[in-house]
């Protein structure tokens, strides 16, 4: 006489809970498919498709009468974004100030991470590191417009005796600097955790020098977490234009020129083909960097 021994709760003709995972467990390929099907749905969904749309009104026009965007195929955009003097002097503009912030960043990150990775006592490190990701909690804004009166005329840094720069490229700079400035430090962070002490006490007591045990044994293992750093520094700036507007005065980044045609020139398709170059320009970067193959030991 044969025993039923599927639990009670499986249906009929219907594999129990325990065979599916079974199944999932002896496939090791299908229980990976399964864990990335969602996120690359997603990925597809999201991400893709919303890029293949703004390519594709970035081809579209709009008509001079009506100032309704027309789905007539038009090369004009992308020809005016990348021939006219305007757009090339912006685009250098955002370009530079994204150079700069991620430079800023990278110089003031190096000897934070490396005091609280390597000075700081165990008790110390959580509470700096608590410290570096405190100012993710507050608003993009306050901290844009804490900045404005920071650097208004007879503000803080006029008060400490410091000449401000003013609303300027030199203000979007700083204020950007240190906006982003926690998403240098964290990776950085991350990377002189994984430098041994072994290896700082070997060259101490080789002779190397502070300077030379930074240059030839901590920078070789901290490269990836630097570019990681500078990957968020780098795309954020390029695409930031909210700064831009509250400290730079008469300051245009890319971002700016983009939120100004969706809004008051009511131009998408010449909007989304301004934004195509900041998404080529960190596509370029990304593709440098993985040729580089820093991004494989991240």
């Amino acid at each position: 006489m044969s025993v039923d021994t599927r639990p009670a709760d499986a249906a009929p003709g219907r594999p129990s809970r325990q065979a599916l995972s079974a199944l999932l467990y002896r496939r090791g390929r299908l229980r990976l498919a399964g864990l990335l099907t969602a996120p690359a749905a997603w990925l597809i969904l999201v991400y893709i498709a919303a890029l293949s749309a703004l390519l594709i009104t970035a081809l579209w026009t709009v008509d001079t009468f009506t100032g309704k965007v027309s789905t007539t195929w038009t090369l004009d955009n992308l020809i005016q974004v990348t021939t006219d003097p305007v757009y090339q002097t912006i685009a250098l503009r955002t370009l530079r100030i994204a150079v700069l912030v991620t430079v800023v960043d990278m110089v003031l990150a190096l000897p934070i991470a490396f005091f609280i990775a390597k000075v700081a006592s165990p008790r110390w490190r959580g509470v700096l590191v608590v410290a570096i990701l405190m100012p993710l909690w507050a608003s993009y804004l306050v901290k844009a417009y804490a900045w404005r009166n920071v650097l208004a005329e007879g503000g803080l840094l006029e008060w400490l005796g410091i000449n401000s720069p003013g609303y300027s490229e030199a203000a979007v700079v700083i204020a950007l600097s240190y906006i982003w400035l926690p998403y240098m430090i964290l990776p950085i962070h991350a990377g002189f955790e994984r430098v041994p002490d072994s290896l700082l006490e070997a060259s101490s007591d080789l002779g190397a020098k502070p300077l030379a045990t930074l240059r030839l044994v901590i920078l070789p293992i901290l490269v990836p977490s630097i570019i990681a750093g500078t990957i968020f520094t780098f795309a954020l700036t390029l695409g930031d234009y909210i700064t831009a507007q509250i400290v730079g005065g008469t300051t245009q980044m890319l971002g700016t020129v983009v939120y100004a045609n969706v809004g008051a020139a009511n131009n998408l398709p010449l909007a989304s083909a301004v934004a195509l170059i900041p998404i080529a320009v960190i596509m370029a970067y990304l593709l440098i960097v993985r040729r580089t193959g820093a991004l494989n030991n991240l």
